[in-house]
């Protein structure tokens, strides 16, 4: 494992064992967690992807920035490590951005190493200072950076990695293997780009989480936005509330074609990053010659620039950021395997060109201005 050499604190590091021990096993009772659904069978719909490939090297890279999410680890980090079990750990990599966290995170991430080393899999762990929340640097322009620190391996060293990588970039959220692997099948399924899960705010009614990043293939928020009043969401109105086809496809379960997503998790393709084409950037909100946008949307925007516009979200995936509110979330969506439509059904007629326009809203509550979609490309 390449890991740093930022100093441990020592009272948490004590505390580690019984995270490791968490992470290890999926039956362990030790945390409160999202209780995952034990369905081996339904593992038959991906053996495929672990198939033995034409090249040793790895072709699945987990990439993550994590910060102060220590009792979210036990299941997401047991997930991710189920997830390359079943994957085959000599196919994947590990990456992950810490920063800053006081709460034994880094410590956790740290000790975990042994077992991973154990396991068979290249984990590459960073520690960084940067702090999107906080300092003179725009949120943006720390974020763009610290998702492009976990991918710095694929983008240095191309040449280490399988032509057809996929990488597996997750937020820290509350998520089964089930999650991880039905979005790695329907990017190979569809020979999709990039494709998402959901992502929810646990109100009443549910609210979607992503709202600033989502746009449809019509160019438009995945959801509708006031500009003023008390209310800010109309959730009334639904997801794709102005996009028909979008809004029938989603509400049957079947992955949707759109200009941009990210929603918690998302699977793209490694080949545009490992060929320096594309990485994630930011744009001054005082620039005239492009929208002030997060970086998931200009990263979508240059995706479809160089000719990957097959972005989708994937219905059946849906996530929330703790485990209290992802076990809300499932008595209400459900689990992915629950949702399940024919491989025949679930494919996307793709449309090969993108909205003329998409709506630029550089704050939720401010004015939405309509671009050429390849403004200031």
């Amino acid at each position: 494992p390449e890991l740093p050499t930022q100093e441990l604190n020592a009272t948490l590091l004590a505390d580690t064992p019984r995270y490791i021990k968490a992470i290890l096993d999926a039956f362990d009772t030790e945390f409160e967690r999202l209780s995952c659904p034990s369905s081996l069978s339904l593992y038959d719909r991906y053996t495929y992807l672990r198939t033995a490939s034409t090249t040793t090297k790895p072709r699945y890279y987990f990439a993550l920035d994590l910060y102060k999410i220590a009792d979210l680890l036990p299941r997401l980090m047991n997930s991710i490590l189920e997830s390359i079990k079943y994957l085959g750990p000599e196919n994947c990599v590990l990456s992950i951005v810490e920063g800053r966290s006081d709460d034994g995170t880094y410590e956790i991430l740290y000790t975990l190493a042994r077992d991973l080393e154990a396991l068979g899999v290249k984990y590459i762990l960073q520690t960084s200072s940067l702090d999107p929340k906080g300092g003179d640097r725009d949120r943006i322009d720390a974020l763009a950076e610290l998702r492009n620190l976990a991918l710095s391996d694929l983008m240095q060293n191309p040449g280490n990695y399988a032509p057809d990588t996929t990488v597996i970039f997750s937020n820290d959220v509350a998520l089964c293997v089930e999650d991880i692997l039905e979005l790695v099948h329907q990017k190979a399924l569809q020979k999709a780009d990039m494709v998402c899960g959901m992502d929810w705010n646990i109100w009443e009614p549910l609210a979607f989480y992503d709202s600033w990043v989502g746009r449809g293939i019509n160019g438009d928020l995945f959801i509708k936005i006031y500009r003023s009043g008390n209310q800010m969401v109309d959730n009334e109105a639904g997801i794709f509330w102005n996009e028909p086809v979008s809004r029938a496809r989603h509400d049957a379960w079947k992955p949707v074609q759109v200009f941009a997503c990210w929603n918690g998790i998302t699977v793209f393709t490694a080949k545009p990053i490992m060929e320096h084409k594309i990485k994630f950037r930011f744009v001054p909100d005082d620039d005239e010659d492009e929208c002030y946008q997060a970086e998931p949307n200009l990263f979508a925007k240059d995706l479809w620039y160089h000719g990957y516009g097959k972005i989708a979200v994937v219905p059946t995936v849906n996530l929330a950021y703790s485990d209290g509110d992802a076990k809300r979330l499932r008595e209400e969506k459900g689990w992915a395997p629950q949702h399940l439509v024919s491989d025949e059904e679930a494919l996307i007629e793709w449309i090969a060109e993108p909205p003329e326009k998409v709506v630029c809203v550089p704050w939720l509550r401010g004015d939405q201005t309509w671009y050429p979609w390849n403004q200031g490309l």
